[in-house]
Formats: C-alpha cells, structure tokens, sequence
C-alpha cells in the first residue's frame, strides 16, 4: 500500500439473485482525508459499504488496511471494528434508555473488583467528550438529545475505539444548517487528527462544503476518483447519471399550467386546526396545481398536511373535499375522500420492509376496498408490473423485500402505492429526502406530470430550489401558523426568506443566511 492511503480495496465483486450489485470495483482512502462517495440509489454505494464493514460477504478482490500485512477479511461489523473500521448510520445505533456515558463505553466497560466502574467511566466519558468538544451531560439519557448530539456520541464512540476508518452514512439528512455544521466541525478535527473519513451524502453543496476527494459509482461500477476542487458540480452529476446533464434550474418549462378562479377547488380548508401542532388555517388547492408548503424546522409544515389528512384529527375548522364537506376522523376516511399521503419518515411510516415490493405497491388499494373485496394475485400482479415499469424502481423482482431496496427506490415503491390509488389530491412531505440527484429530478418531474393529469398536490420540502423548480404556488409557515402565500414573481428565494422571518428586509444573501443560520433553519 501507498504510505498515506489508510484503506484499499480492489477488484470487489458482489452479486445478488438477478443483480450484479458490484462490479470489479476499487476504492482508496487517504490519512487525514474526508472522501466522499457518490452514486445514485442503486448505484452500489451501500454495498460496497456493507462489503467492507463485513455485513456482506467479500466475494472477490482485496481489501488492505494500514497496520495490517497483507488481505484482511471482514465476516461482520465486530471483525472490521477490530481493523479499525467504525460506521455511523443514519439511524443511530445506539440505546436511548442508557446514559450518554454508558453508550460511550457499552460493551467495554472499565472493571474493578470484576464490577463495573462507574466513576471511571463517567470520567472517561467526559473526558472523551471534551477532547472532540461536544457539549453535552455524560449522565444525560440518550434519548433526550438531539439527532445531531446522537449521532456525534456515535462518532465519539468510534474515535475512542482508535478506528482508523470513520464511515458516515447519510449523517445530514435530519439535521438543520446549525447541526451540520457542528458535525462537520468535529469531521475537520478527526480529519487533522489523521482519521480516514468516508462520508456518503446525497446533498451536493455539502460535499463541496467538506470534502477533499469523491468516488463516484454508477450502476456497481467505478466510474473515477476526483479532486473536489476539480471537479465542477454539473461534472460530476454528469458522471452519476451517466449522460450529459444540463442545470436543473426549471424543469416548470414544459408544464404551464393554467390555474385561475374557475379551476375547481379539490381541497378547502377552513379554519382547520389541532391544538398544540397546529393553528387555524384556510387553504384552498386547485385541480391541477402544486402548492408548497414552506418555513423553518418546526414550523408547521408537515402538522398542516397531517390535519388535512386525519393523521392528526382536525379539532376546529371545516374542511371541504370537490365542494362537499367531509368529516375526516383518520386516514381511512381521507383515503375514501380521494387523498394520499406520502409521509415524511418513510422507514417508520411508510414501507413494511418484511413485505415484498408488491404487498406494498397493493396495499392501500385492498384498504381502501376493504376485507370483502380482496384483489386477486393477477390484479396484483399486473399493478405492481405497471408501477415498476412506469417508475423505473431497480428490483430484482416484484417479490423482494422492500427493505432490499435503494431508499430512492423505496420512495418510488410508496408514491406507485398511492398512484394505484388514483388520488384527486395528492400529499408529498420531504419526497425526495436521502435520495439521488438524479431520482430527485424524477420525482420532480412525477409531481408535475400529475398535475398536468389535474391532480391537486401539496409538495413539502427542505431545499428551497427544489421548491422553486416544481410549486405554483406556496404558503409559508411560522410556529405553528401559516403567514402568508405566495405566488407568480414573488416565487423567489428573497421574498419567501423575507416571509418566513416576519416581514423583515432582506439586506443581502449573507446577512440571510446568517441569520437563518443562528436560528438553526432549513427550509
């Protein structure tokens, strides 16, 4: 091995039933270095990831660490911890009934006497705590800090095992700007202390914000190694995708949408509110129209579309569905009124990862018929066929597992189950969250060609541009209230900044972002 590279692999091979996932391909990783690794979902980052870490089986080629002679071989996460190697998920693996202390040391707790000691390892953790300076009580339970402070008690974890490797596996994707950039803080520091860092992320500016080399792959094979500095960003979307790939800037282009007084109104809210999530709000949404919801973490985003839907039982207000008022008690009753609901958390809300892709393409339909009116396996079948083909979800079968899948392919599984459905008003919280460039865009590109179908769609996003690419129309959010709407000219990034904080004038893109910043925003 080179003197500086940390982690080597070559010539890894890895095939599922009916898919080759990985092919012959190779990654190095640098001393002190932050490398990201890119691809869309499905293109074999997580594979490579599990190969390396031991989850999967090492088919073919090497993998070579620093300190060690020759190949090592991992059989399971313990080995590759012992070679140096420790992952941090998106979902944290840790135990929120413990102590951040007892995290820190669970499985490897100081003894004496043959009992456990605890004033060691409160002082250890503290110890270890204030080295990576991260603010928090060591006797605090896990379970009442943020994501943010969670998964750096993970990384701590990992750095007091003297890992060589550090792997980040989506660590962003439920933080806001201020908690980002206290992970990468503590990402710098490791960096300089000389820890190899792996960082898999889907969000482009914050490769560009931290790391120093990227590997892109693309359908389980190498497509290169690149300097950051070097590589332009359109470059290296092109390199994902695999085809040039011309600015995003607006995909509306091809879908203008005429939306007047006259359109009919699918969805009527009035008043509609539910103590302590939300407050009263009227929002009308047309046949054929996108309408966004937008505003700063916790600001009622995704509590105004759970009142709609009856996922939260409205308490106050009326709500009208194609003119007629309805009563919705629960989701059922939303389903049967024509909704669909695509939640924000879709492994906790969304897939049933032990069902095949099928089961969950069908399931909101033979719900929404009911018990007595059970669809046949051919109904099923030639569903699920439609939906994988119109969709282009990467699976080996309509009977894997969904939990098998890519999380972009997940999503696509959940929005062909409520498409199945055909939905008059269509809800989308954060569809494109965790995902790929390029399925993002066709995600993008699904919510307008349904309102091209006359669809009504509530679009919920934290990346303003994306936001600007696809809604007609948005209402703002601020505490639990919805401010203001906004359309036409003032569809831009300064007038919904200048909404979200109050009516206050915007005095440069700088100033904005600081103060978004201080307040611990995403939009």
């Amino acid at each position: 091995m080179e003197k500086d590279v940390v982690l080597s692999m070559s010539g890894i091979d890895k095939t599922f039933p009916g898919v080759k996932a990985l092919s012959n391909v190779d990654f190095k990783l640098r001393k002190g270095e932050i490398h990201a690794l890119m691809g869309e979902n499905g293109a074999g980052k997580s594979t490579l990831i599990k190969v390396l870490t031991g989850v999967y089986e090492l088919e073919s080629g090497e993998i070579h660490m620093d300190g060690f002679d020759g190949p090592i071989v991992n059989h399971n996460p313990k080995e590759a911890q012992a070679h140096g190697i420790s992952t941090v998920y998106q979902e944290v693996n840790l135990c929120p009934n413990l102590t951040v202390a007892e995290n820190l040391f669970i499985g490897r707790e100081p003894r004496r006497a043959g009992l456990i000691d605890w004033k060691k390892i409160r002082s250890d953790a503290a110890s270890v705590l204030r080295n990576l300076d991260i603010d928090v009580d060591p006797d605090r339970q896990l379970s009442e800090c943020s994501i943010a402070i969670q998964q750096m008690i993970a990384i701590a974890r990992a750095v007091d095992q003297e890992c060589k490797v550090l792997i980040l596996d989506e660590p962003t994707s439920s933080l806001d700007d201020d908690e980002v950039e206290k992970l990468f803080d503590l990402m710098r520091r490791l960096r300089k202390d000389g820890v190899g860092i792996i960082f898999v992320t889907h969000f482009l500016e914050q490769v560009y914000a931290v790391c120093d080399r990227i590997t892109v792959l693309r359908n389980g094979e190498l497509v290169g190694e690149y300097e950051t500095e070097k590589l332009p960003r359109l470059d290296l979307v092109a390199k994902m995708m695999g085809k040039d790939f011309n600015d995003l800037a607006d995909i509306k282009s091809d879908h203008e949408i005429v939306i007047d007084d006259k359109t009919p109104v699918v969805i009527d809210a009035k008043g509609l509110g539910h103590k302590g999530t939300i407050r009263p709000f009227d929002l009308a949404i047309r046949k054929g129209e996108v309408i966004g919801l937008t505003g700063l973490l916790g600001s009622g985003r995704s509590e105004l579309v759970r009142a709609i839907y009856g996922a939260d039982k409205a308490d106050e207000g009326e709500l009208l569905v194609n003119g007629e008022k309805v009563k919705i008690n629960k989701p059922l009753d939303a389903m049967k009124h024509g909704m669909a609901y695509l939640p924000e958390d879709r492994k906790k809300d969304g897939i049933i990862a032990d069902l095949s892709v099928k089961e969950n393409i069908i399931i909101a339909l033979q719900a929404q018929r009911g018990m007595f009116h059970l669809m046949s396996k051919k109904e099923m079948e030639e569903a699920a066929n439609k939906y994988i083909k119109l969709l282009q979800i990467k699976t080996a079968s309509m009977e894997t597992p969904i939990k098998s899948l890519s999380g972009g392919n997940q999503q696509k599984v959940i929005i062909a189950r409520w498409l199945l459905t055909n939905p008059d008003y269509l809800i989308l919280d954060e569809p494109t969250r965790g995902i790929d460039v390029g399925t993002k865009t066709e995600i993008q590109k699904l919510v307008l060609d349904l309102a091209d179908e006359g669809k009504a769609v509530t679009f919920i996003s934290s990346e303003i541009e994306e936001m600007l690419r696809t809604c007609s129309r948005m209402a703002v959010l601020r505490d639990g209230k919805k401010v203001g709407e906004l359309s036409g000219e003032q569809l831009n990034q300064a007038d919904i900044m200048k909404t979200i904080a109050g009516g206050e004038s915007v005095q440069s893109e700088v100033k904005l972002d600081e103060e978004v910043a201080e307040n611990g925003a995403a939009v």
